[in-house]
């Protein structure tokens, strides 16, 4: 191959001078930011509402977004890079970054008249955070089988139901809501709507006690009679589930961010201990076995990486990222898990206490299996692409 066609089609994990200011400024911010509060934050089970601002100021909530409406006009790549870095320290202070950007900005950007982008869009890049409500009680990987639902009154509509395992939903102003407008149409029948928390009748319910991620808030949602003026319904009514798809779609493509980020979190530590720790008389990173175990990791972790970093670009050039994003999600998931394990091993007991950092990344892994599609459902739509036709 050319010069010219090596150039044209650069290495996925090249990136642009661009990128990489922003990749280095993001680091930077990491570490002055974000390392601090690790540990404050678990123990509160709550982001520092300090970071929050924070984010804001570094302009990491509107990746994104127009830069006409207060955002950096920036790409998918650049959101991976950053839930990435930040991940690489604590995946609970990544995932606002994450869905403010895939969740809540995509949906907006994808169906938002321009009045309603003039009015949402400055809000979520200058201090509103943002949720994406889809998930309920009976409807998790059957997602569009809600149960909230959407009653068509003058000016407007009334939703009534209850949401679950909502991210941000302690901190959100805004929330992107699917509720149905007619459970016979089924999916045909789902509509989405901005929801704004001081609504009469909207709550937030219970905020749950997780595994990991615990910084991050998961919470309830309680619609009792509430109005939902015209002006916020979010494209044609009936069409929500094509944003929904759109925004889970891209949305994976940010869990496999955090996915590869955790692992390379707990692989960095993994190194870093096995040098210094010795046992019969030499450091355990001079032991073959350990040696081997790393280089497996570090090899699945830079496949996983590729595939995320693939899925970020193809969805930049705006390619079917479907099959990609659950291929991506899938694997990263899943070498995340196999990671942190082998680092929480090599940490022998200190890795299985809380005085060192890799039995939380151990913890925060394991939810990448399971939101936005289990990996069973990552699988079935990778088959289904698969297979038509």
């Amino acid at each position: 191959m050319s010069r010219d066609g090596i150039a044209a089609h650069p290495p996925l994990t090249l990136l642009s001078e661009e990128e990489q200011a922003f990749k280095d400024a993001v680091a930077e911010f990491v570490n002055g930011e974000v390392r601090p509060r690790v540990a404050q934050q678990e123990r509160d089970a709550k982001l520092d509402p300090a970071l929050i601002a924070a984010y804001f100021e570094m302009g990491l909530m509107g990746i994104q977004s127009p830069e006409a409406h207060g955002g950096a006009d920036g790409s998918v790549m650049m959101v991976t890079l950053a839930v990435e870095e930040i991940s690489k320290a604590d995946a609970s202070s990544a995932i606002m970054v994450d869905v403010q950007n895939t969740l809540v900005a995509n949906p907006l950007l994808a169906a938002g008249t321009p009045e309603q982008l003039a009015k949402w869009m400055p809000m979520l890049c200058s201090g509103t955070v943002g949720a994406y409500a889809l998930s309920e009680a009976s409807s998790g990987s059957d997602a569009f089988a809600l149960q909230t639902r959407a009653v068509q009154k003058d000016g407007g509509w009334v939703l009534n139901g209850r949401k679950m395992w909502i991210t941000n939903g302690a901190e959100a102003g805004l929330f992107v809501t699917f509720a149905t407008v007619d459970p016979a149409k089924g999916y045909k029948g789902i509509t989405a709507f901005v929801v704004e928390r001081e609504m009469p009748g909207f709550s937030v319910g219970k905020k749950e006690d997780k595994l990991g991620i615990r910084a991050s808030s998961t919470t309830e949602l309680i619609f009792e009679d509430v109005f939902v003026p015209d002006f916020n319904v979010l494209g044609p009514v009936g069409q929500g589930y094509k944003l929904a798809i759109g925004a889970l779609n891209e949305g994976r493509i940010g869990i496999g961010a955090q996915m590869i980020g955790i692992a390379q979190g707990a692989l960095s530590a993994a190194v870093a201990y096995v040098k210094e720790r010795q046992q019969f008389g030499k450091p355990l990173s001079e032991f073959q076995g350990i040696q081997f175990q790393l280089a497996q990791a570090a090899t699945e972790l830079e496949a996983a990486r590729l595939m995320v970093y693939n899925a970020a670009r193809m969805c930049d050039a705006g390619q079917d990222i479907a099959q990609t994003g659950a291929m991506a999600k899938l694997l990263s998931s899943q070498v995340a898990e196999r990671v942190t394990s082998l680092a929480v091993e090599l940490f022998g007991g200190y890795g299985y206490t809380k005085d060192y950092p890799v039995e939380k990344f151990y913890r925060d892994a394991k939810i990448g299996t399971i939101y936005e599609g289990t990996s069973n459902m990552q699988l079935s739509t990778i088959a289904k692409g698969l297979l038509k036709g």
